[in-house]
């Protein structure tokens, strides 16, 4: 299952996309501390196919979905 997210980012001029924060479902925004890795890659557990950003949120890890400009993580 998808939770489908904002996210707020950085775009650089090679057109490579930085999330910085995600703003969850009841409108709360939290920060990204780190962007750990990113790569292509499927989504497991929810389906889809995208770039996948492991983030370090909170001291938790994350795994952050981008698939074709929208944003979710797995639930």
């Amino acid at each position: 299952m998808k939770i489908n997210l904002q996210v707020n980012a950085d775009f650089d001029l090679d057109g490579n996309i930085r999330p910085r924060a995600i703003t969850w479902e009841d409108g709360r925004v939290f920060e990204i501390d780190r962007i750990l890795d990113v790569r292509r890659a499927a989504s497991l557990k929810a389906g889809g196919l995208g770039i996948r950003y492991i983030c370090r949120i909170r001291g938790k890890e994350v795994k952050l979905f981008n698939d074709e400009g929208r944003w979710f993580m797995e639930k």
